[in-house]
């Protein structure tokens, strides 16, 4: 069974990093591609980070390209998501999930197997 574990999230001032983790059981990182979501209230699900699952490729949504970096641990079979230079518009419940392996797509609705999600707030 494919599951999710997402950890990490919290309380941030602007400027500040976190480190999001992202726990896979039931499957291998290279059977799936990897995408980090992130839904604000009253906003809809936006793809903002993927990592191929062919070749450990990535691709970014524009508003977090130099900030955000998404990497994998085969050997934990865990996906990160190191986020810098934190701004309150990053504020949003963060999700990963599984994609095609041979795609990049930022797409939500080409990803399935959805973890719970983690909170993370940008505020002074």
């Amino acid at each position: 069974q494919v599951q999710f574990v997402e950890s990490g999230g919290g309380l941030v001032q602007p400027g500040g990093s976190l480190r999001l983790s992202c726990a896979a059981s039931g499957f291998t990182l290279d059977r799936y591609s990897i995408g980090w979501f992130r839904q604000a209230p009253g906003k809809e699900r936006e793809g903002i980070a993927c990592i191929r699952g062919s070749d450990g490729s990535t691709n970014y949504v524009d508003s977090v390209k130099g900030r955000f970096t998404i990497s994998r641990d085969k050997a934990t079979n865990t996906v990160y998501l190191q986020m810098n230079s934190l701004n309150p518009e990053d504020t949003a419940v963060y999700y990963c999930a599984t994609g095609p392996r041979w795609s990049k797509t930022l797409r939500s609705s080409d990803y399935t197997n959805w973890g719970q999600g983690t909170q993370v707030t940008v505020s002074s």
